[in-house]
């Protein structure tokens, strides 16, 4: 047998081999549920058209790999599969500390960042919330796996990754050089308004973050706090457990979300008296870049009827992925889970409407396929914009000593 054939059964094999996976994972055709199999011999009677009749001997393994990734990424934004080499380069660069400082998810096909950290490198460099990763060291990321980015943004500190990115009304992508560093997340911020009104902005969820939004809540009603303006926006990292917990400081009572797969027994989590710290009247504030645990804690209060959550739709992101190794050094990361509002609407699947609708002043997530618009010429000074959100809000808040009890 040729190097070519035995190549060439190998990548069918594989393919077979995640079929089987998939399969086993619960894709159902609509007939006695060999669907799955019919489809792979869509698939092998393709790959062999290719090896016969393409026009040019193919390099089987770069097809197949390709087929997998698609496959893969057609389940969803997290769902990857990583060919050996590139599980391999994974591994080494999850152990990696430094980072661009953004939180990044997939939109259009391309990455997008959902949103920055406030004085971390990618803010530095100017890159902000809403533009969209049209390549990564001259590799389109439409090419590339979520997981695969993700180690990519990463590496030692003082490395630089250089990225193009598209903006809207930008004629073309521009390249941005960015130097990885250690990112130490921006504390919580409180303050007081007048009128009585608590102003906490929370940024990332990462672990322990639960904790200081407590003492941060008991200091705003020690300094007399008879209402709360909670600012969740450009929030999009951080660990979902620590969303839920944070919205438990607000909630007595009630579901505040549950996380469900196939194979994943539904988790509840409940609301537990002695861990609520305020009864306080409450505003949240979201936009687009509100993605992961953010909208956990926002899909509670809303959920529960608990407060008032204005701005724009979130950006839709809770999920649970589990590393599944293959024989052959490769490996998928699949998506077994998703988190759910209490209306049982999964959020990655429908985000967070705000029951109260104010548009960002921001521009609106870009797409590497706009059409080219005119681009501002740089002399021309930006106006100040007014936080409009911000605004209504208090408005909200004040409006509630007119209200009947």
């Amino acid at each position: 047998m040729s190097k070519s054939s035995k190549l060439f059964l190998l990548s069918v094999s594989g393919l077979l081999v995640v079929f089987v996976i998939v399969g086993s994972l619960g894709v159902r055709a609509s007939s006695k549920g060999d669907g799955a199999y019919r489809q792979l011999n869509v698939y092998t009677e393709v790959l062999q058209r290719i090896r016969t009749d393409y026009v040019e001997d193919p390099a089987i393994q770069t097809v197949t790999d390709g087929a997998l990734h698609g496959l893969l990424e057609s389940l969803d934004a997290n769902s990857s599969y990583l060919s050996a080499a590139e599980y391999k380069r994974y591994k080494k660069m999850s152990e990696h500390r430094a980072s661009i400082g953004a939180d990044v998810s997939k939109r259009f096909g391309y990455a997008a960042v959902v949103s920055v950290i406030a004085g971390g490198p990618a803010e530095k460099a100017g890159v902000a919330s809403g533009d969209i990763i049209e390549a990564l060291e001259s590799r389109s990321t439409r090419d590339m796996s979520l997981a695969e980015i993700h180690g990519l943004l990463s590496g030692e500190p003082g490395s630089t990754v250089t990225i193009s990115i598209v903006r809207p009304r930008r004629a073309a992508p521009q390249k941005i050089t960015i130097t990885r560093e250690v990112v130490k997340e921006p504390a919580i911020s409180a303050r007081m308004l007048e009128g009585g009104i608590g102003y906490l902005q929370i940024g990332d969820f990462p672990k322990g973050r639960t904790q200081e939004v407590a003492g941060k809540l008991k200091e705003l009603q020690r300094q007399g706090a008879k209402k709360l303006l909670i600012d969740l926006r450009n929030s999009g990292g951080g660990e979902e457990a620590e969303g839920v917990t944070t919205a438990n400081l607000f909630l007595n009572h009630g579901l505040i979300a549950y996380v469900q797969g196939q194979r994943y027994p539904r988790q509840n989590f409940n609301a537990e008296p002695n861990k609520t710290v305020t009864d306080l009247p409450l505003v949240m504030m979201v936009n687009r870049s509100t993605a992961g645990p953010s909208e956990l804690v926002a899909s509670a209060i809303l959920g529960n009827a608990r407060g008032d959550v204005l701005g724009d739709k979130t950006f839709g992101s809770g999920s649970i992925q589990k590393l599944m190794e293959m024989k052959d050094g490769s490996a998928l990361l699949l998506t077994v889970a998703k988190y759910f509002a209490p209306n049982g609407k999964a959020i990655q699947d429908a985000a967070v409407t705000p029951n109260i609708l104010v548009p960002d002043s921001a521009d609106e997530f870009a797409s590497p396929e706009d059409e080219p618009g005119e681009e501002a010429p740089a002399e021309t000074p930006k106006k100040p914009q007014k936080d409009e959100q911000m605004r209504r809000a208090i408005e909200v808040l004040k409006n509630l000593d007119r209200k009947p009890s």
